[in-house]
């Protein structure tokens, strides 16, 4: 997200976007190779059995928090996706120029986990209700001044700020917060609805792009924003301190 793309675009901008794509694998080996070399093993100590696992689908705030993530990763990565195509058709910058504004909103993922970490921690609850607003203001910021590129390129670090950091952590928080039980198998739900979100609002985007046009875009991470707010605010109905206190009277009666 901080170089990895930027990198890609100005690759495909120079040679090709077969050349960029063979950066990509290249790099993906090194990886490889270095996390064998070099990530330590972590053999298990009590190992989880299967239904213990599973068991986590039974919670009905499992599937709310899902679905959150999945609306939530929609509303950027719906407009992310084709970011390259609305900097060219409709802000009209460079080739080069948008490779550095992606770069940008990579940098300002880095400052985006730092907030997260700290807001997630002092005041999860107001932090996540808050999180759909914020980036509603920058979509519609970017909707209204898309055509200018000092503005653009001040909206799209906020955005970075708001979407690449803060989002990420968000939406792992809601999946891991909701089976503590079962933190692995409940990574795997996050990464699994963050891929869902991002082919949903993929492909959301695309819809718009051919029956509206390229600036249109944003409308989808602006509806998928009101649809998250209000999965967002069942789910915190449903996991309210008063709600819980009122299971474990019972489970004691």
């Amino acid at each position: 997200m901080v170089a990895g793309i930027p990198i890609a675009s100005f690759i495909d901008n120079t040679f090709s976007y077969e050349v960029a794509m063979a950066f990509f694998a290249i790099v993906t080996a090194f990886v490889l190779v270095a996390t064998l070399i070099f990530v330590p093993s972590m053999p298990v100590e009590e190992r989880q059995s299967y239904r213990e696992q599973l068991a986590v689908l039974k919670k009905s705030i499992m599937w709310v928090s899902i679905v959150a993530v999945i609306l939530l990763n929609a509303s950027v990565f719906g407009v992310y996706s084709y970011i390259s195509e609305y900097l060219g058709t409709v802000t009209q910058i460079s080739p080069n120029t948008i490779s550095l504004t992606l770069f940008v909103f990579g940098g300002a993922n880095i400052i985006g986990n730092i907030v997260a970490g700290r807001t997630l921690t002092n005041s999860p609850i107001k932090s996540i209700f808050i999180f759909p607003l914020l980036l509603s203001f920058v979509y519609i910021l970017l909707f209204f001044t898309g055509q200018f590129v000092a503005p653009m390129i001040i909206i799209t670090f906020f955005w970075g700020i708001l979407a690449g950091g803060i989002m990420a952590n968000i939406n792992q928080y809601l999946i891991s917060s909701s089976a503590p039980e079962a933190p692995d198998f409940a990574n795997g739900l996050f990464i699994s609805a963050c891929n869902v979100g991002t082919t949903v609002g993929a492909a959301a985007g695309g819809l718009f792009i051919a029956q509206m046009g390229t600036q249109y875009i944003v409308l989808v991470g602006i509806l998928s924003l009101i649809l998250s707010l209000i999965t967002i605010l069942l789910r915190n109905y449903m996991y309210s301190p008063t709600k819980q206190l009122s299971k474990s009277a019972l489970a004691q009666d």
